[in-house]
């Protein structure tokens, strides 16, 4: 089992996140999360958002350090990255 973290970077309500993949599958990924006390709905259709202060603790439970850029490239080799939709324009 191998999971990945991307450094805390991506900035939001008022904290700064990490991403958390696996590149094996979905239920991999949400055994860790659970396990490393993330809650489900950090989960954004193929990631978790990890906040900055949990980063260390997602490395010492096992989650390797990659770069942002490899976090995507992971996703896409094993087909796991789901894209956010365009709703078009005019959508809230």
């Amino acid at each position: 089992m191998t999971v990945y973290i991307d450094p805390p970077t991506w900035p939001g309500h008022g904290r700064v996140w990490s991403h958390l993949i696996s590149d094996v599958s979905y239920d991999e990924l949400h055994t860790f999360a659970a396990d490393l006390g993330a809650p489900r709905r950090a989960f954004e259709r193929d990631h978790y958002d990890i906040p900055s202060h949990r980063y260390e603790d997602a490395v010492r439970a096992g989650a390797v350090q990659v770069s942002s850029r490899e976090v995507v490239r992971l996703l896409y080799g094993a087909g796991l990255r789901r894209a956010k939709r365009w709703a078009g324009p005019g959508s809230s």
